[in-house]
């Protein structure tokens, strides 16, 4: 008997598993549908959890501004913090203001700076994750947490392994990421577990000249495209 309840237990959630995939596929679906005709963009990456007036966020804010003045698109998480700075900016300068949202038991809500007609909900990681990748021209990383930390290493690894077409990785805040950098030289790079000329995929700056620059110098010679 007990062993008819196991495998009866096993055969719902394989039933479960392949009703989701449905579920995954229409997010999928509707992320591409809607994503391929915003142009080019760039995405904003930062903690939820920091406050409007505090440093980083009025920093996220100019950041933003200026890149959308430069001509690309904003994407962000849709939430609040960094992010709701992102799309602020955007707002500020009159460009394309993108949020994928997430459904989160804290800090996740949209932010009322994303265009109405921009504003994605989804309910997995991973989706979400491949639009931001494949739709954005470059990522800009602003203090955070391991959601963060999440998305930059993802893209490094993406462009490490010729996954998709290299593009800028800048981390604005040098007195935030200057420590990771200093372990990745000296214990990461050290062990021999990356090249040294994988150190080249991020570059470090404080203010948001220095991004544009960045962006526009890498895009003189390379196309305007999705990733992969």
């Amino acid at each position: 008997m007990r062993k008819e309840q196991h495998h009866k237990g096993w055969n719902e959630i394989k039933t479960n598993d392949s009703w989701a995939l449905f579920k995954i596929m229409g997010e999928f679906v509707n992320g591409f549908e809607k994503m391929s005709s915003i142009g080019p963009c760039v995405s904003v990456f930062g903690s939820a959890r920091i406050k409007p007036g505090e440093k980083y966020y009025e920093l996220a804010v100019s950041v933003a501004k200026s890149i959308a003045e430069a001509g690309y698109g904003i994407i962000t998480g849709g939430g609040p913090g960094i992010m709701e700075a992102g799309n602020r900016g955007a707002h500020l300068a009159g460009g394309t203001s993108v949020g994928l949202n997430i459904d989160l038991p804290f800090e996740q809500h949209d932010n009322p700076y994303i265009d109405g007609d921009k504003s994605l909900d989804f309910d997995y990681f991973f989706v979400r994750k491949v639009m931001f990748v494949k739709y954005s021209q470059g990522f800009v990383v602003l203090p955070g947490g391991f959601g963060t930390l999440d998305e930059l290493f993802e893209a490094i690894t993406l462009i490490q392994t010729n996954k998709i077409e290299k593009f800028p990785i800048i981390l604005v805040g040098s007195e935030f990421w200057n420590g990771l950098l200093d372990w990745i030289k000296d214990v990461m790079l050290k062990m021999g577990n990356i090249s040294p000329h994988d150190l080249d995929l991020i570059q470090i700056v404080d203010t948001e000249n220095e991004v544009v620059d960045i962006i526009d110098s890498f895009y003189k010679g390379n196309i305007l495209s999705p990733n992969f």
